[in-house]
């Protein structure tokens, strides 16, 4: 019987999971329980991503996170007859001030993290609702929190204050950052693919529905776009990013908005969606000729460009720009805009390689080396998991 650990990455209306071998965090399967409170729907697959298990589940109305932790320990216990899961690691997306590194959760731990919800309410429930439908169905199963949060810890207070009364910042009113686990990633990695951006000065661009950019200085959070909320920063696929905050005192005085309302609007109805009118999906609004879709994609770009000239000088110059995540990764026109716009910080960029998928797209005299890598947070969490609970050999 070879040991496994589970990752799992809960949201507000899916579960994402990811079985490793714990020796060698070698992937199992992965997969996801989507469609929660509507359609549900379970899909596995393999380490390859063929789908090797797909269902509609019934009962969608009664069909839970607590209901999706069993179904996914259950067929995870009957497709890894040979593998016994001996710790289950979770995404947490806020940790606040006391966490900065992953941690063994119990009861009293969890019982902090739910004082956390208001920093995070769309997404801190459902993380807390996934690690307590474990506990009470494995209790003696280890489980290991880790946070977005914690990887940005590491910035000088001055990055992470508001220019609001001390008494508000020393409640936990502050900027927190988040895709941590993403960046930490990239940190890990990058020693092997560029060891001199490593030692010094890179911009990440993490570019998905969620997106954010951070500054790191010898593989360290320096600052990054995000703050308070994940709302904050770039236009994201639904999120509204930086919004001067009278904006919103003048839709609560002129259009009587309340709280829930403009919630709904600055985290549901704006960015990419909301400026298109058409869609938050990048590849749609790309393959589209309609003058919205265009304009959501230049306000897109014209945002990357106004951020990444604000880490470049929060970190004194630059020697590497990485693109990951979604957008990051697969929207070939969007890495050409951006670092066309660039050009000032001194990045020579290859167009031909950037068409052809290359991970390098900066030619060699650039004095900005220009990557592009895949993130991979669930194995950063694998990592971690692993670490926390005593296994020889991890990292």
């Amino acid at each position: 019987m070879t040991d496994a650990l589970l990752v799992l990455n809960s949201g507000s209306s899916s579960l994402k999971f990811s079985a490793f071998r714990v020796d060698d965090t070698a992937l199992l399967v992965r997969g996801q329980v989507e469609a929660i409170g509507t359609a549900p729907r379970f899909v596995l697959r393999g380490a390859s991503g063929e789908v090797i298990d797909e269902q509609m589940l019934n009962d969608r109305d009664s069909f839970d996170h607590t209901q999706a932790i069993g179904l996914i320990l259950e067929r995870l216990q009957q497709r890894l007859q040979d593998h016994c899961i001996v710790g289950i690691g979770h995404r947490v997306v806020h940790g606040g001030m006391k966490y900065a590194a992953p941690v063994r959760l119990d009861a009293a731990i969890v019982s902090e993290l739910e004082r956390l919800v208001p920093l995070a309410p769309l997404h801190q429930p459902h993380s807390l609702a996934a690690i307590n439908a474990v506990f009470g169905k494995m209790p003696h199963l280890p489980q290991v929190a880790c946070f977005d949060t914690a990887f940005h810890r590491s910035q000088p207070e001055v990055a992470q204050w508001f220019g609001l009364p001390r008494r508000f910042t020393d409640q936990g009113v502050r900027r927190y950052g988040f895709h941590g686990l993403s960046y930490e990633y990239i940190a890990s990695v990058l020693p092997e693919i560029d060891p001199r951006a490593a030692a010094g000065r890179t911009i990440v661009a993490h570019l998905g529905n969620g997106a954010s950019m951070c500054a790191l200085k010898a593989g360290r959070s320096i600052a990054t776009t995000m703050s308070f909320t994940p709302v904050d920063g770039l236009v994201m696929g639904t999120r509204v990013g930086s919004l001067d905050p009278g904006v919103l005192l003048y839709l609560m005085t002129n259009y009587g908005m309340d709280a829930a309302a403009l919630e709904k609007l600055i985290y549901h109805e704006s960015g990419l969606l909301g400026v298109s009118d058409l869609s938050s999906d990048m590849r749609e609004l790309i393959a589209s000729a309609e003058p919205q879709a265009i304009e959501a994609i230049n306000l897109f770009v014209y945002r990357l460009g106004r951020e990444l000239g604000s880490l470049v000088a929060a970190l004194g110059g630059l020697d590497a720009l990485v693109f990951t995540g979604g957008i990051g990764e697969n929207a070939a026109l969007i890495r050409s805009r951006v670092c066309r716009d660039a050009a000032w910080i001194g990045l020579t960029f290859d167009d031909d390689a950037n068409q052809t998928g290359s991970r390098r797209l900066s030619h060699d005299e650039s004095k900005v080396a220009i990557w592009v890598i895949a993130t991979n947070e669930e194995l950063m969490i694998a990592e971690h998991t692993r670490r926390i609970l005593g296994y020889c050999g991890a990292n």
